[in-house]
């Protein structure tokens, strides 16, 4: 494939000012995928119908018998997956995971209000989702998926292999693949413009957004993250970034190698388009058109206000205009919020006692918001066999 720049990569001279030939670096990332995981899905597909959701819960659960039967691609995956670098500290990765879970609601705000905000304004980035519909007809499912998968990788040894964090990451690469597949044979997919669909580039620039993008958010609200607490937040990140298939060179290992990444990237993205506005107000609706029952519904309607409000505060009144973010009286809220954490982060900087507490109630937060947000189902990460969504404008 040609390393030719796509048209999405923009402001290339202001870049260059910036970040030197480190710009041009990136352009290779554009059209390099995940051929494991590709692999591993083309295999899983001449099973048939029905078959492959078994094969895969049963390789990744250590089953002999699963693994005798799966698809040498599907075994070729999971054994790279197994492999763990010299450089991963799994005490680092925990105390990285309870950054998280201590942070409790203020964790499920920032995903939801900032770090999804930021990947569906990418005009680019967010074009796979555009294509597939699955955000739009599937929102409030696909939202608490990914809280599941945020949930599970940051418990504590939730990342070693044959755990729950681990296999989760596994799963949503072969979903990742799996679209990556769905979206080429549709024929809707415009590769001079956008590159290969869900390419490298893309792929280091989601795990911004779980990573550096959300500490940012979180300390926005009040929490209190030192550099080496985010760096061990970083250093989790790095790891789940190699097993859901980023190119190891390209993940940073520091909170500020991120953030000049993640920069970087949204430098020369673009503006937000109207794929960015409508992904983002079917977020802001999700739990008015999911809801399990009209109470649910009706009180996700009364919330939503209070939700543009703090979407303004944690992405900043430019973009948030940019995604047609309405202004509430809510974005006040945030002011409050942050007083009432941050006098809070004093007395728990002071007591390791308290440091437990809270985390143990961020799992328990994050229990109940999975629970009863999946309205009793499980997540279950299986793999789509269809694009549900119309071809975007920006296709044609």
């Amino acid at each position: 494939m040609s390393e030719k720049a796509p048209l999405r990569f923009t402001q290339l001279d202001e870049a260059r000012r910036q970040y030197g030939d480190r710009v041009d670096r990136l352009v290779p990332y554009f059209w390099r995928v995940d051929p494991l995981a590709d692999a591993a899905v083309e295999a899983l597909a001449a099973l048939g119908p029905g078959r492959s959701g078994a094969v895969v819960d049963g390789v990744l659960a250590g089953d002999r018998r699963a693994e005798a039967a799966a698809p040498e691609a599907v075994r070729a995956l999971v054994e790279a997956a197994r492999v763990v670098p010299p450089w991963l500290d799994w005490e680092r990765a925990n105390r990285g995971g309870a950054m998280l879970l201590r942070a409790g609601v203020l964790g499920g705000i920032v995903l939801g209000a900032r770090a999804l905000v930021y990947g569906y304004a990418a005009p680019a980035g967010n074009k796979v989702l555009a294509l597939s519909g699955r955000l739009n007809e599937m929102a409030l499912r696909r939202l608490n998926e990914t809280g599941r998968f945020v949930q599970a990788t940051a418990r504590r040894d939730g990342m070693r292999p044959g755990n729950e964090g681990w296999a989760i990451t596994l799963k949503v690469r072969l979903m990742h693949a799996q679209v990556r597949r769905m979206v080429l044979a549709s024929g809707r997919w415009a590769p001079e413009r956008w590159g290969a669909p869900i390419c490298q580039h893309d792929m280091v620039a989601t795990t911004l957004l779980f990573s550096w993008v959300t500490i940012t958010g979180l300390r926005t609200l009040g929490l209190s993250i030192g550099r080496e607490e985010a760096d061990d937040y970083m250093h989790l990140w790095r790891w789940i970034g190699v097993v859901i298939g980023v190119d190891p060179e390209l993940l940073p290992s520091t909170e500020r190698e991120g953030r000049d990444l993640a920069e970087l990237i949204r430098l020369t993205q673009g503006p937000p388009d109207e794929d960015s506005r409508q992904l983002v107000d079917a977020l802001m609706r999700a739990g008015e058109r999911g809801g399990a029952t009209a109470e649910e519904r009706a009180r996700a309607r009364r919330m939503r206000p209070f939700a543009y409000g703090l979407c303004r505060v944690l992405v900043g009144d430019e973009l948030a205009d940019a995604l047609g973010v309405p202004r509430t009286r809510w974005v006040h809220a945030a002011t409050a919020i942050r007083r009432a954490v941050s006098a809070v982060e004093v007395a728990r900087r002071r007591s390791p006692r308290l440091e437990r507490a809270f985390v143990e109630m961020g799992e328990r937060y994050w229990d109940t918001v999975t629970t009863r947000g999946l309205g009793g189902a499980t997540a279950e990460f299986g793999l789509p066999d269809r694009l549900m969504g119309a071809a975007t404008r920006a296709a044609h």
